[in-house]
């Protein structure tokens, strides 16, 4: 049977594709080398608890049409992300807002924290040179220190003055009492899991999984008219102009024996010395309920730990630096060659996307494409 499109990749982007070519009456096959779909989307059930098993994904649209689209397939709960960050026992609030400045220096007042702000911002004059200079140039130098500076070198591998200004070019600072980290209009988690969403995307459209594409893709290309590549773009042509960097995680999971480990989804570790960069408890995503809104006994924590990547680990996000952008134009040189296939999603475009513009990306894609 000849395919209209095959689709590498189960994650968001090759699901939307996906969903929108069948209901154009397109013949379509997905596959993906992992033995699930949804990509780093995917959830799976422990002890009751839809555990996030490739990092937290909560999702924050201020787009209408990408979130009435996500809708149709899964209602969301109102989930806010509030996350909170632990300096050597220390708790702040964050985003930077009037806990966080009141807990860091006693002032009551937005003017007062407005003034501590400025006064410590001006250490840094002219054009920030790195990083470290930048944030400082933001918010001062005591929330740099213990809320930016260790959580940053964790998450980088390299130290804040070794890395670009621009990395960090806005810093969220709210003279309010708001906890809300989002500034998106829409926000929530997937009542049952993003793993749900994903299948429902996906009904009725054949789907084969463990199927690695790039150790198959002679035989693979001649079941489809065009190919829809969701991977890494430099891993499609084997690397030839070298390769591009991205950032790993690596998650160790624990189930827990009590209800409660830390009372949120989300506890950032900003010291350097602590290892891992955070905490996921995954119950708080859907308020620690089962299904049917009974209480859950167990808990589940992921400790996240970042890496540099190398061949065969999974890559997260793009380094978004010069020199890689530089590279990745190269590739896109030759993605542009390849007639009948659409390079797309946060690995075939390089891109550090949140998930709402991978479905905005993918959405305009099928414009342009299922004529």
């Amino acid at each position: 049977m000849k395919y209209d499109y095959l689709i590498v990749g189960s994650g968001l982007y090759g699901a939307v594709f996906a969903q929108q070519a069948k209901a154009k009456g397109k013949k379509v096959l997905v596959i993906d080398k992992r033995p699930n779909i949804a990509g780093n989307v995917y959830t799976e059930k422990v002890e009751g608890i839809n555990v996030h098993k490739y990092g937290a994904h909560i999702f924050h649209t201020n787009i209408k049409e990408v979130w009435e689209y996500v809708n149709k397939f899964v209602e969301f709960n109102r989930f806010t992300n509030s996350p909170v960050a632990n300096y050597k026992g220390e708790l702040y609030s964050l985003p930077f807002n009037m806990y966080t400045f009141n807990k860091m220096w006693g002032v009551v007042t937005p003017e007062e924290a407005q003034a501590k702000i400025d006064e410590q911002r001006a250490e840094i004059k002219g054009e920030p040179k790195n990083l470290e200079e930048q944030a400082i140039s933001l918010v001062g130098r005591d929330i740099y220190e213990k809320l930016i500076k260790g959580y940053t070198e964790k998450q980088w591998g390299r130290d804040c003055t070794e890395l670009p200004p621009f990395i960090i070019k806005r810093l969220p600072v709210r003279l309010t009492f708001d906890n809300n980290y989002f500034n998106a209009l829409y926000q929530g988690i997937p009542i049952g899991g993003y793993t749900k969403m994903v299948e429902n995307m996906l009904d009725g459209i054949e789907v084969r999984l463990n199927v690695d594409y790039l150790e198959n893709r002679e035989e693979l290309d001649k079941l489809a008219d065009k190919v829809l590549y969701t991977g890494a773009i430099d891993a499609y042509f084997g690397y030839k102009l070298g390769n591009l960097e991205y950032r790993s995680v690596r998650f160790e999971n624990e189930v827990l024996d009590k209800p409660n480990f830390q009372g949120n989804v989300a506890v950032n570790y900003t010291d350097r010395e602590t290892p891992w960069t955070r905490i996921i408890e995954h119950k708080w995503f859907e308020f620690g309920k089962d299904e049917n809104g009974n209480d859950l006994p167990k808990t589940v924590i992921s400790r996240e730990y970042s890496s540099e990547w190398k061949l065969g680990d999974e890559p997260y996000y793009p380094v978004n630096d010069e020199k890689n952008g530089k590279l990745y134009e190269e590739y896109k040189k030759l993605a542009e060659g390849e007639k009948n296939v659409i390079f797309g999603g946060r690995l075939g475009e390089y891109k550090y996307y949140d998930m709402d513009a991978v479905i905005a990306s993918a959405l305009k894609k099928c414009e342009e494409e299922l004529k």
